[in-house]
């Protein structure tokens, strides 16, 4: 009797521990929930641009990754009618986001999700906006790759290598007077080594 309850203290004590620490799985999970990159927002007029270039009009759906504070949904919704969506990991950048979009009145075409972009599906999206770096960019190629042809795929600043641009623009920007590089794809995308 006696064994028998240690047995079953023992037994309420290692599931109470289990519980109490993270799975590897959870750990991992949590580490892969710490942004990629720094938040840097893109200047207006280079969003601007950006959606001028991949063309976007009100039958697009938009994707923004790592959508930071929201601009690039919020302007592609309220300038071109078109559906976007942004996705960031950052809790802070979410609801950001989120306030940005409450604020300029585009929920009905516009949402934000916490989500891990290299997780998406990204088929529903005819325009899929970047601003992260090019080993990011490189990354996101199978994803990517997957977009229905002629979907468009704009970047800011970084390219992707391995993979041609259809068109590359430099501006500089009225807000930061910095020069900016916008890059261009269209899927299917074109490899360089083939």
């Amino acid at each position: 009797m006696r064994r028998t309850l240690l047995l079953v203290v023992l037994a309420q004590l290692v599931a109470v521990l289990t519980l109490a620490s993270p799975s590897a799985a959870q750990e991992k999970k949590t580490r892969s929930a710490e942004p990629d990159v720094v938040y840097v927002p893109t200047p207006h007029d280079v969003v601007d641009k950006m959606l001028q270039i991949a063309r976007v009009t009100k039958n697009d759906v938009l994707y923004d990754l790592g959508c930071g504070d929201g601009r690039i949904v919020v302007m592609a919704a309220k300038k071109y009618g078109c559906k976007a969506t942004g996705f960031d990991i950052d809790p802070q950048r979410v609801k950001e986001s989120r306030e940005n979009v409450k604020k300029n009145n585009v929920e009905k075409l516009a949402e934000i999700r916490e989500q891990n972009v290299f997780e998406l599906d990204l088929s529903p999206a005819s325009v899929v906006t970047l601003y992260l770096l090019p080993s990011l960019n490189v990354k996101l190629i199978p994803q990517l790759e997957k977009l229905k042809p002629g979907s468009r795929i704009v970047s800011h600043d970084f390219d992707m290598e391995g993979v041609t641009p259809d068109k590359v623009v430099h501006m500089t920007s009225s807000e930061d007077n910095v020069e900016h590089t916008i890059y261009l794809w269209t899927v299917p995308l074109k490899k360089e080594n083939e």
